[in-house]
């Protein structure tokens, strides 16, 4: 898209203009309220970066007969998480840059440029700040807040219920505040002397790459992510929803692990948030979810000495369905095992084979054969009927070489997807893994072994997640996915499967929950689902440090005041 093309937006009202904001109502583009050049000019003297006009990742393709930038390295990158993350309107799923009107048309910028012939701003954010410190950041919050503006907060744009998005809003933009600082005897604020930590902070905009390679330089590992090309941000809504990792069920989850934050709120108060001070809003920060209760600034988190790690992958191939979802049905069974063993990791399914990875810190090789026996004895009574089985241990000398191995590289991103996920209980995979096991065969799940162990044996009101987590052993997920341009009514229909899913997963596990940040808009009974016994103490902290209602976000907490699209109060 060219620059004068988003002038041209701006000033004549390109999106489709509504009535004026009202009372209980947040202003977006096209209204009466939305602030004019004049006083855009004055928020551009308070911050440090010009302000961004983000466009759809694939505007730089139009118009497709004179294109207005580099379209080639559009295709060539499209997929890249690391790339992606870098554009201010790109979204990791493409589909959250689309809008769809109630007619079923949608406004969209699709790669393609034969599909449509034009680039729609779809949901992405008109205009906003790019910041690089908290001042930057209570500047534009203190203007969104003076103008009554729908906000959005977006680090990555890795958010599978479209929330670092919203069609004519304004946007703070956190991705470049890369600070990162290493301090062995760190003390939080207003903590003992002799409280310490060896630890490491992290600036919003971190990713886990770059927080990887930082604390590998100190000879440490830590409790992250694993995304392709470490894109996944590291200070942001990984955290704010719990934060899993492969090493979780021997070190816990990220908001076990974090220490400290720094948060801007909505009054423009910059507060630093530990066990010591602030210590409820610090509690909400930790799993109550993301962009509800400020833009978090910073986060500490501990590190540990990096280790070797153990290795165990397995594969299998199947002819025979039945024999397939058998298998699977063990698989879950066997889940709580392997947890107990210190195993964590990830897997997936697909119409005919069966694959997942799974590491153990400092475990020798003999004790990852030995823990892993029992399953291989049971595969092989599978042979016969015609399931063929692969079985690889290996250790690398330290966390940080598996995952540069494994994560360092590959695409992840750039397609449409919507999701729902479900935190398996250890109860529900002793009791009821074969009825689990032909849900997770019919979508084709992926699943995390990322729970259990540690994360099972810590308090589950220490921190403002979701208690389901302290009883879960696996998280699975289940999807769907479609190509640029497929109709309204194709998109409906899958999601009415991915509803299905829903419901039946609902049913059968009706005492586990959900992961809010792998997650589904259609989840039933969602404050439950994603907080748990823990919403309401959430939705109290929120009125307390949001008094302005700046923050709010789809099945976020205190979303249910709110109409369909979150931008006035019911």
């Amino acid at each position: 898209m060219k620059p004068f093309t988003m002038l041209s937006l701006l000033t004549s009202g390109g999106l489709a203009a509504g009535s004026p904001s009202g009372f209980g109502c947040l202003c977006t583009y096209g209204q009466s309220c939305w602030p004019n050049a004049s006083e855009f000019s004055q928020l551009q003297s308070q911050v440090s970066q010009p302000l961004i006009h983000p466009l759809p990742a694939a505007s730089a393709c139009y118009p497709a007969s004179d294109p207005s930038g580099n379209c080639t390295d559009v295709i060539e990158n499209w997929t890249d998480g690391v790339w992606r993350s870098s554009i201010p309107g790109a979204m990791e799923a493409p589909n959250y840059e689309t809008f769809m009107f109630k007619n079923g048309t949608i406004d969209s910028c699709y790669l393609n440029t034969t599909l449509t012939g034009t680039c729609g701003q779809g949901s992405v954010p008109l205009i906003g700040v790019d910041a690089r410190s908290v001042a930057d950041i209570q500047a534009a919050v203190n203007f969104a807040v003076n103008h009554t503006l729908k906000l959005v907060v977006k680090n990555t744009g890795h958010d599978y219920m479209g929330r670092s998005a919203a069609r004519g809003s304004f946007v703070v933009w956190t991705h470049n505040m890369k600070n990162i600082t290493y301090e062995p005897t760190f003390v939080p604020q207003g903590a003992p002397a002799n409280e310490t930590y060896d630890a490491v902070t992290l600036g919003a905009g971190v990713q886990w790459y770059e927080a990887y390679d930082a604390v590998n330089q100190h000879g440490r590992m830590m409790v992250g992510g694993a995304s392709a090309g470490g894109s996944v941000g590291a200070a942001g809504g990984w955290l704010a929803g719990g934060g899993h990792s492969a090493l979780a069920p021997s070190y816990g989850l990220g908001v076990d692990n974090a220490v400290e934050m720094t948060v801007v709120l909505s009054t423009g108060e910059y507060l630093t948030v530990n066990n010591h001070q602030h210590s409820d809003l610090f509690w909400a920060l930790r799993g109550g979810g993301g962009s509800t209760y400020g833009i978090v600034t910073s986060v500490t988190y501990r590190t540990y000495p990096s280790l070797p790690v153990q290795l165990y992958a397995f594969g299998a191939n199947f002819t025979n369905s039945s024999i397939m979802q058998e298998l699977v049905g063990e698989l879950m069974h066997y889940q709580t095992q392997f947890t107990d063993d210190g195993w964590g990791g990830y897997g997936a399914l697909s119409n005919a084979s069966l694959y997942f990875f799974y590491i153990a810190p400092n475990m020798t090789n003999e004790t990852a054969i030995a823990t892993t026996q029992a399953w291989i004895n049971y595969t092989q009574t599978l042979e016969s009927q015609d399931v063929t089985t692969t079985n690889l241990y290996y250790t690398f000398p330290s966390w940080y070489e598996w995952y540069q191995y494994l994560f360092s590289t590959g695409v992840q991103n750039g397609g449409n997807v919507q999701i729902t996920s479900r935190l398996l209980s250890r109860d529900t995979l002793e009791n009821k893994y074969k009825e689990v096991a032909e849900v997770l065969v019919d979508c084709q799940a992926t699943f995390n072994m990322i729970a259990g162990g540690k994360v099972n044996q810590i308090d589950p009101n220490s921190a403002g997640l979701n208690p389901a987590w302290r009883k879960a052993v696996v998280e699975t997920v289940c999807g769907v996915g479609w190509p640029d341009g497929t109709p309204s009514k194709e998109i409906e229909g899958m999601l009415d499967q991915l509803k299905s899913w829903i419901k039946t997963m609902h049913d059968l596990t009706p005492n586990d929950g959900a992961y809010v940040n792998e997650a589904s808009l259609f989840e039933i009974d969602w404050q439950q689902a994603f907080f748990g016994s823990h919403y309401w103490t959430l939705k109290g902290i929120k009125d307390k440090y949001d008094p302005h209602k700046l923050f709010v976000v789809h099945e976020g907490v205190g979303s249910e005041e709110w109409n369909k699209d979150l931008t006035c109060r019911l």
